[in-house]
């Protein structure tokens, strides 16, 4: 989790007022942080990475205001328009096709604030941007550009500048080749003809999303009004992103500014801080938070914490988010705030009504002995999320598309679905890593969902294992003798016979099939593990051979 560290001194100039440490301390924890270390000086804070506008020194501010009764309630940010054109390039829909742009006037530099925004700057990408591949952020000196900005897709060897703490122009491709930051993530862009690059009226260049930006837009303790891009392949995780830059600086004193981004077939404004709305019914609230609540409570509550409310009847409250909060998506979500806002420490503990002897779940137990099974056989574990998208689950794939379930709300294009097999986050996994060393070897044990009229809740949960190896010699023989070994292990014999799978290559595909008696439990496997297709690796945008099963298991 991001670790954040600040000067006192820094938080009680934008408090405007001065409060005890030990009372500082005590706060923290109260909005959701965890104090890793202080000083008489600083204190350094963890926050929870679903938080990421707590990752400034404004940000987090901004919420002791509402807890020490300064400002309640939605923060308001006044911003001007411009009327400055970002021009989009329509060749970089299939690259890095969203950009949005701010301005800030009348910025403070000096001290320790232009560390703390570097600092702000690589935690945003690290939490919203996935190390730059999902979102990338610039912030350049304003004063040394001409507007109109221009966003388009160059010619990587026939278009140069001085990349930042570079005394020389180098081309594009140089840069990748070359320069720490291009050595570092070139695998993000490597694969295309033409590279993102962002450029004012004049040709100057300012940055090369998402690789580095130009020594020319260089901040300073000097600089006065900065320009912030923010580049990525969701729109709504880049501007979110934008917004909570652009709020941050609001805080500290900032006048903002957005400008006007122009698609091929449609125009934005951004920053955009309308607020989202969120139903919340009281009763909900009192039940998941244990406490009697009023209208007026839950309003109150909301205001420390920074929501605005707007009370409809006595039992619902709409809930007026703020343009910054990524974190919000449900009912439950606001509820977790208005028990921040009655503050955690104020709920009272309560012992269970049944009294239980513990011992290990049997299901625990086996899931431990496949990941030890696992590990000993070289593999390292992998998490993914649950939900994925129709494109990289079965386009990706090459799967057929069928029943799923899919997320009636979804905040970005990549997460729309329930996934149904594990394999598609391994390769996901292949691909974010693919400029780290070979061989590699990975697996992850977690649940599929499918649809299933006949349960209560419509769907059934399965759980699978899945592995892959990647290297320029694998092969069949080779994962078949991992999946046999698994087999041993687990006390099964494994049966195979021949299987077309189109992930994988025909003929180099087997199913599997394992029946036997595992500590007084019938345990059945079943799957399948083969060489995956040579399309399903080029749509991952990698290059070596992989070799990958995927198992299921009932128990």
């Amino acid at each position: 989790m991001p670790v954040i560290t600040f000067d006192y001194e820094d938080l009680y100039e934008l408090l405007g007022m001065e409060i005890p440490k030990e009372k500082l301390i005590e706060l923290l924890p109260m909005i959701g942080s965890d104090i890793d270390d202080y000083d008489d000086k600083q204190v350094k804070v963890e926050f929870f990475p679903n938080r990421p506008d707590y990752l400034s020194v404004e940000g987090v501010a901004r919420t002791l205001k509402g807890f020490l009764n300064l400002e309640k309630g939605l923060p308001e940010y006044n911003i001007e328009t411009s009327k400055i054109n970002v021009e989009v390039d329509s060749n970089l829909e299939n690259i890095r096709p969203y950009i949005a742009f701010g301005i800030v006037e009348s910025v403070d530099l000096t001290g320790n604030k232009l560390k703390q925004i570097m600092e702000f700057q690589e935690d945003l990408h690290w939490v919203l941007g996935r190390d730059r591949k999902k979102v990338a952020i610039g912030i350049h000196n304003l004063d040394v550009i001409e507007p109109p900005f221009f966003y388009k897709a160059a010619d990587p060897n026939k278009e140069s500048f001085v990349p930042l703490e570079c005394l020389q122009e180098m081309t594009l491709k140089e840069i990748l080749q070359e320069h720490g930051k291009g050595v570092k993530y070139a695998h993000l862009i490597n694969g295309f003809d033409k590279y993102p690059l962002i450029v004012d009226s004049n040709d100057n260049v300012l940055s090369m999303p998402p690789i580095i930006n130009g020594e020319l837009t260089k901040l300073t303790e000097d600089t006065k009004n900065v320009l912030v891009d923010v580049t990525g392949t969701d729109e709504k995780a880049v501007n979110y992103t934008l917004n909570i830059i652009m709020a941050s600086f609001a805080e500290a004193g900032g006048k903002l500014k957005s400008l006007n981004v122009v698609y091929n077939n449609r125009n934005v404004q951004t920053p955009n801080f309308m607020p989202k709305k969120k139903e919340v019914n009281i009763k909900n609230a009192e039940k998941l938070i244990g406490i009697d609540l009023t209208a007026f409570d839950v309003a109150n509550y909301l205001s420390k914490v920074r929501i605005g409310a707007e009370i409809e009847t006595q039992d619902i409250i709409q809930a007026i988010i703020p343009a910054y909060r990524v974190d919000i998506l449900h009912e439950v979500d606001v509820i977790e705030n208005i028990a921040i806002g009655y503050c955690f420490k104020k709920l009272e503990p309560e012992l269970p009504e049944i009294a239980t002897i513990a011992r290990a779940n049997k299901k625990e137990t086996f899931d431990n002995l496949l990941r030890e099974i696992m590990t000993g056989m070289g593999f390292l574990e992998t998490m993914s999320l649950m939900l994925t998208s129709e494109k990289q689950h079965y386009k990706n794939m090459k799967l057929r598309e069928d029943e799923r379930v899919t997320v009636a709300q979804p905040i970005s294009v990549d997460r729309t679905m329930l996934r149904k097999n594990l394999l598609q986050g391994l390769m996901e996994f292949l691909e974010d890593n693919k400029h780290e060393e070979l061989p590699q070897k990975i697996f992850e044990l977690g649940n599929v969902v499918f649809l299933d009229d006949t349960s209560e809740t419509c769907t059934r949960d399965v759980k699978k294992l899945a592995g892959a190896v990647t290297h320029s010699n694998a092969n069949f023989t080779e994962i078949k003798s991992f999946v046999d070994a698994l087999f041993v292990n687990i006390g099964l014999k494994m049966e195979v016979e021949p299987f077309q799978h189109p992930s994988f290559i025909k003929g180099r595909c087997a199913k599997v099939r394992g029946i036997n008696n595992w500590k007084s439990a019938d345990l059945n496997v079943n799957g399948f593990f083969g060489e995956v297709n040579p399309e399903v690796i080029t749509n991952f945008n990698l290059e070596y051979p992989i070799i990958a099963f995927e198992l299921e298991f009932n128990l």
